[in-house]
């Protein structure tokens, strides 16, 4: 998730720095000591999911800067004073830090950002097909399309015959998504269409790809669902 950080203090600048380099899933953008910068910066970037955003500051105050953007990326705010939470939260903020933070707490805060972009990210409009949310643009992929998805540390990928697309999400979350009667969990890393399986070999599904074929693994504790899950005639 693309991150800046918003606070006129440079040590609170310095420490969430340090904070942001040691959690693989934010990737830091900008460091701003102005509001006003920060939003000159935003006007020409719309990929940022999340802002670290210090209350007090001069020229505009956070809650000025969130009453002057439209669109809001997700907000985390850290402040040395509790009395702002309440209008704080008047803009749906993710979470609200008093400093000085812990690294324990101010992971917890953007776990709870994690877990609302993962919401965003994906959605289901139809019996036939999804939207998956890429940059700024919402993707249909047909269930029938879409060959296999795969983990890959925090993100996902979603593999058809034409293209891959990658987005911040869980292999949890997109199993729940999925329709059931077209697709089905076959290892940690891995979710299949089962109308897309053309073989099943050993311990490992085969699927046609247009990088050629593709062996997926099947885990020891999916097995028996996937043999439920397929229609299988044996003797």
């Amino acid at each position: 998730m693309n991150c800046i950080i918003i606070d006129d203090d440079k040590l609170s600048i310095r420490v969430l720095e340090e904070f942001i380099s040691k959690t693989e899933c934010l990737n830091l953008v900008g460091s701003f000591y102005s509001a006003v910068k920060a939003i000159n910066y935003l006007n020409q970037d719309e990929n940022v999911g999340l802002i670290f955003l210090d209350i007090e500051m001069p020229e505009m105050t956070g809650i000025d800067f969130m009453k002057s953007l439209k669109n809001l990326p997700q907000i985390i705010i850290f402040s040395s004073k509790q009395k702002y939470a309440l209008d704080a939260f008047e803009y749906d903020v993710t979470d609200y830090l008093l400093k000085p933070v812990n690294y324990a707490r101010f992971y917890k805060a953007v776990d709870k950002a994690l877990a609302r972009s993962n919401k965003s990210n994906l959605s289901s409009i139809g019996k036939d097909e999804i939207f998956i949310k890429k940059n700024t643009s919402l993707v249909k992929l047909k269930y029938d399309d879409i060959l296999f998805v795969e983990a890959l540390e925090n993100y996902v990928i979603f593999n058809t015959f034409n293209e891959k697309i990658t987005i911040h999400f869980t292999m949890k979350a997109v199993e729940q998504k999925l329709p059931t009667n077209k697709f089905t969990r076959v290892h940690r890393s891995f979710i299949v269409n089962t109308n897309s399986i053309k073989e099943i070999e050993d311990n490992a599904i085969i699927i046609k790809a247009a990088d050629g074929v593709k062996a997926i693994p099947i885990g020891k504790s999916y097995r028996d669902k996937l043999m439920g899950d397929i229609n299988l005639i044996a003797k």
